[in-house]
């Protein structure tokens, strides 16, 4: 599971100001970035099929 510090990291490197953002809103902030669905921790999340998402192991333990 990825720390909050490194989530920071990836946010920064995408333009992002991680300031007052929870874990969930940040890696959301990340994936509308990137030009993805925001689907982190969705109801989508049980149909997943992507092994390459970065948030996938996260995003499956709840």
């Amino acid at each position: 599971m990825m720390k909050l510090p490194e989530i920071k990291e990836i946010a920064k490197s995408k333009g992002l100001k991680a300031v007052n953002m929870k874990k969930e809103e940040l890696i959301k902030a990340i994936q509308r970035a990137e030009g993805n669905h925001d689907c982190f921790r969705t109801l989508q999340t049980k149909d997943c099929g992507r092994m390459d998402c970065l948030w996938r192991e996260d995003c499956l333990t709840i």
